[in-house]
């Protein structure tokens, strides 16, 4: 079979791996893909993940016989429905699914209807009706402000006092910091507790869940410093117990599905569940629409069934038939970022890789490109993902620490400290 995978991160880089243990698969094509994806697919830098019109082109003009659409952007774009109007099988959900992470709105007045547990909330679409309900005292602080669309993962903001909440309301609405996203937001109530991730493959009636994870977000050591798109991640995640997996399914999945199903637009593809263990149970913090990156880079690890096989199983509605297996032990993945990340960074340092790794340890590519020399050098902010399997947590971490200390790239930053609270928990 000819694949093509819509996407060129390191969660992309993850995905096609995996597909390429299929049998069935011969050729897989990456739109754009990057230096590193180049190593294991076809990489075509010229058409970009939004380039709707020409990927369609492309899988016809290919032969291509499956799809995947792996980023938010080309999902909320339609980029499947376009597919499906060409007469080629594919994985993700079509455009009016992938509200459920392209309007944060859409997205928590579902909730709301159907009783699926979250945080308290109020949407405004004037600035200054949202600055009036945080001076009377609308959300206690800390609050959560998010613009309501799609923002490459940084349009949540968590003020911790009026005055920050205020400039964050200025800042999405009035400065478009993260442009027509910010027509609307949400002022919602600050949840605490365990941040759990969940990524569940859906046909539209029914899941199966993967392994759990737990991503680390901020920049810096001891959750520090700015949101990014992630900083780490490990998987399972201790905190997410058999007991709270029945509670959640039972209250948050099944519900979920079938509330999309009675608004006329039903979920196939990869559900993103962000929940939250607050004292008063599972809550759900956001949904995303597709595989999440770090996430994948940990969790397709550690999947045992045909990633192939999974997919089609999605798309041909056949998901309730299909055991979806999972191996035991534990995955650990280490972002490499470039100096600055999130904010400005420079692109173009020569990356040095090691020549051998351990079998355990796979590099995933997220932020680089090839030179006209050949030379591999940085091109994004997350530039690469270091991830080992272990029988472990502990192991997983130390082989992943180790590989990428023999990563090398001018202005290298990491984090220390990923997986520290579930190697605490685990061990407590």
């Amino acid at each position: 079979m000819n694949l093509l995978v819509v996407g060129g991160g390191g969660r992309e880089h993850a995905i096609i791996q995996k597909l390429r243990e299929s049998p069935a698969v011969e050729t897989i094509y990456a739109l754009p893909g990057n230096g590193g994806i180049a190593q294991d697919a076809v990489c075509v830098p010229e058409i970009g993940a939004k380039d709707i019109g020409k990927i369609v082109d492309f899988a016809r003009s290919h032969r291509i016989d499956f799809a995947v659409v792996a980023p938010d952007d080309p999902l909320a774009l339609g980029c499947v429905d376009r597919l499906h109007a060409a007469g080629i099988p594919c994985f993700g959900p079509d455009a009016k699914a992938a509200r459920i992470e392209s309007s944060k709105v859409f997205a928590k007045n579902l909730m709301k209807k159907y009783g699926i547990p979250t945080a308290r909330y109020e949407v405004f679409d004037d600035p200054q009706k949202a600055l009036d309900y945080l001076r009377r005292g609308g959300v206690s602080f800390p609050a959560v402000i998010k613009a309501d669309g799609l923002a490459l993962g940084k349009g949540v903001l968590i003020p911790q006092t009026l005055e920050e909440a205020e400039r964050a309301v200025r800042q999405i609405m009035e400065e478009r910091a993260f442009g027509d996203s910010g027509r609307e937001i949400v002022i919602e109530e600050f949840l605490t507790g365990p941040e759990v991730s969940v990524l569940a493959f859906t046909d539209g009636t029914a899941i199966a869940p993967m392994v759990s994870s737990m991503d680390h977000k901020r920049a810096g050591d001891g959750d520090t410093g700015l949101n990014t798109g992630g900083m780490g991640t490990v998987a399972p995640n201790p905190f997410y117990t058999p007991e709270t997996a029945a509670v959640c399914m039972e209250t948050i999945f099944l519900p979920t599905l079938a509330a999309m199903r009675a608004e006329g637009c039903p979920f196939k593809g990869c559900l993103y569940f962000g929940l939250m263990l607050t004292p008063d149970g599972p809550k759900v913090i956001e949904y995303n629409c597709r595989f999440g990156d770090p996430e994948t880079q940990v969790v397709l690890p550690l999947l045992k069934t045909d990633l192939l096989t999974v997919m089609r199983a999605v798309e041909e509605e056949t998901l309730g038939n299909l055991e979806v297996e999972w191996s035991g032990g534990a995955a650990a993945c280490v972002i490499l970022a470039s100096g600055g990340y999130p904010e400005h960074y420079e692109k173009g340092k020569t990356i040095t890789l090691p020549e051998a790794l351990p079998e355990n340890v796979t590099l995933y590519h997220a932020g680089d490109a090839l030179r006209e020399d050949g030379k591999l050098v940085t091109s994004g902010g997350r530039v690469l993902g270091v991830t080992a399997s272990a029988p472990t947590l502990k192991k997983a971490l130390k082989d992943a620490y180790a590989a990428a200390e023999a990563v090398d790239f001018d202005g290298k930053y990491l984090r220390t400290d990923i997986g520290k609270r579930a190697l605490a928990a685990l061990e407590g």
